[in-house]
């Protein structure tokens, strides 16, 4: 793949991880300063949440298929899709279940993250940090959350908004890098 070719798939893609940011600081800010919602409705949501963010990363992953990493995005795409189908189809379970679907979906994520950053680092990308930070922070937030399962409906609620915050503004953040490289590329 020529620069040409990379820069013509970043152009048409950098929306996508501007999406996938700005959902999760949505579900974020709506997890800080709606803790007085039923469980039920941060399940429905999160289940939401994670649909569409896998919608988004599988659709990154397939249209960038001559890439490198490609494949580390489907692989966040299909988890994403399975935990969201999993909340969404049994919201009854106890809070320890939703804990535990959310630990491991965030510590799955945070290790396709760090591998994807590697990649992107192996490949000159400038990019590499913020995928790592975010790798590293969905992966503290998983072993968390199983530290102790117990914590609560309302801390639960809070950490979950806080690491969907920083897990959207790095997106953002990436979004906006991988848009001025391709205007860097064109000029």
């Amino acid at each position: 793949m020529t620069s040409i070719d990379a820069g013509r798939a970043v152009k048409a893609l950098w929306w996508l991880v501007l999406i996938r940011g700005v959902l999760a600081v949505v579900f974020g800010l709506y997890a800080l300063f709606s803790p007085e919602a039923a469980l039920l409705t941060l399940v429905l949501v999160y289940g939401f949440y994670a649909i569409m963010d896998g919608v988004a990363a599988l659709a990154v992953g397939f249209r960038h298929r001559k890439t490198s990493h490609w494949g580390w995005h489907v692989a966040q795409g299909v988890v994403s899709l399975v935990a969201g189908v999993i909340a969404l189809f049994w919201p009854g379970p106890t809070i320890f279940a939703l804990v535990l679907i959310i630990a491991v979906w965030s510590i799955v994520l945070g290790v396709t993250e760090i591998i994807e950053a590697f990649t992107a680092r192996k490949h000159g990308s400038s990019s590499w940090v913020w995928l790592l930070v975010g790798g590293i922070v969905a992966i503290v937030f998983g072993i968390t959350l199983l530290a102790s399962p117990a914590a609560g409906a309302l801390t639960l609620l809070w950490v979950i908004g806080l690491f969907a915050l920083v897990f959207g503004v790095v997106y953002i953040v990436w979004a906006f890098r991988l848009r001025r490289a391709v205007q860097a590329i064109n000029t």
